[in-house]
């Protein structure tokens, strides 16, 4: 029963997420890891965070950046069979170490252009250095989990508006969830006591993802996008953390 409690705490945190509600899926893996190795908690969400994102693709369908899509899914693509091919390889503190440095690089920049005399011009969507996020984010999503901070790092220069930026992520990391299942079955992490764990816990994650997107489009967008920046800090506070405390 404490299982299920928790596993439904975690589905319910994670759908928020989903819905916009930035940082608190942070907690659902280490919330499952109570129970059971970490790789299979992921595996257990995996197709959990799949049903989600297919509603938050429903709920923010109307605004999102063909572009930067178009720019970053390509990047995705290799960056996850880049990681499949090397996940045995590349230590997973690496990798932690790698998001956390390009989460925190970003803040410095940011915190660093918010005092500067004058206004500091949005980046554009360019391909090189969409190539270069996408990739990485489709990297580190495959071996950690961790995708968030590289996109974001590319994104949110642009300044895009709330219901853009939200449509955006949610179709992005929509992909990439769904091209991870393949690997994920093949190094057995997801099985048919999972899938069928998971079918009893995704109605949760759905109310989660419709709650956290009717709090998200009442959030001023200056508030919103200051949460997307305090998530971006916590997580990557938190690598730093699980790589020092190993």
């Amino acid at each position: 029963m404490e299982f299920w409690i928790v596993a439904g705490l975690a589905a319910y945190l994670m759908g928020l997420s989903k819905g916009g509600v930035p940082m608190i899926a942070l907690l659902s893996v280490p919330l499952m890891s109570l129970f059971m190795d970490p790789a299979m908690a992921a595996g257990l969400l995996l197709p959990i965070y799949i049903v989600a994102d297919c509603y938050a693709v429903y709920l923010f369908r109307k605004a999102f950046s063909v572009r930067n899509l178009k720019i970053l899914l390509p990047g995705a693509v290799g960056g996850i069979l880049t990681g499949f091919v090397a996940v045995a390889y590349v230590p997973g503190d690496a990798v932690k170490l790698l998001v956390a440095g390009i989460g925190l690089s970003y803040l410095v920049t940011a915190l660093r252009n918010r005092f500067a005399r004058g206004e500091v011009p949005a980046k554009p969507a360019d391909v090189p250095r969409g190539l270069f996020w996408g990739t990485l984010a489709g990297l580190t999503s495959y071996i950690s989990h961790a995708g968030g901070p590289p996109f974001q790092a590319y994104v949110l220069p642009q300044r895009l508006e709330k219901m853009v930026y939200l449509g955006t992520t949610t179709i992005f990391f929509t992909t990439v969830n769904l091209l991870k299942v393949p690997p994920f079955m093949l190094a057995g992490q997801i099985t048919w006591d999972s899938a069928a764990q998971a079918a009893w816990l995704a109605p949760l994650a759905l109310a989660g993802a419709w709650s956290g997107a009717a709090i998200s489009r009442i959030l001023p967008e200056r508030v919103f996008f200051l949460l997307v920046e305090v998530a971006l800090a916590v997580v990557s506070f938190k690598l730093l953390y699980e790589v020092v405390a190993t």
